[in-house]
């Protein structure tokens, strides 16, 4: 409701807005930002450093995936495409009779697969039991 003043004989409404508790209410904000802006540290992810292994794995088995997301196992000289529920069975197959992390599986997928993909496949190496899972990429020139 307008207030209404009363000057001589007529009466007229004031038409403005009063500002000073919206300006309350920001200055008290801008305090409560202040005072807590120092308290929050920023948050520090660790990610992994990429480095060179003591030696070099005797066996290396690649698992391509194309762009139809049909999966090509490579291992030695021989390709072989397989479903996804046979991958994992064929890599611990090949991965047979050799100490542990002698061998490594290299994932890579072209351009134009979904990550998700990618993904699934390192999943289901690694609930195989895979030890040695790595992602083959290719810098940009």
């Amino acid at each position: 409701m307008p207030a209404t003043v009363t000057r001589g004989r007529g009466r007229r409404t004031i038409s403005e807005i009063n500002m000073v508790p919206f300006i309350d209410v920001m200055l008290v904000l801008l305090i409560i930002f202040m005072v807590t802006a120092p308290l929050i540290a920023p948050s520090m992810i660790d990610l992994p450093s990429v480095g060179k292994a003591a030696r070099q794995p005797d066996q290396v088995i690649q698992v391509v995936i194309g762009k139809d997301e049909a999966l090509d196992v490579k291992i030695a000289e021989r390709t072989i495409r397989l479903p996804l529920e046979a991958v994992a069975a064929a890599v611990t197959q090949a991965q047979a009779g050799k100490p542990a992390g002698t061998s490594a599986v290299v994932i890579s997928a072209d351009r134009n697969v979904k990550y998700e993909n990618v993904v699934k496949v390192m999943d289901t190496l690694q609930r195989a039991g895979v030890q040695r899972v790595g992602l083959s990429v290719q810098l940009a020139k």
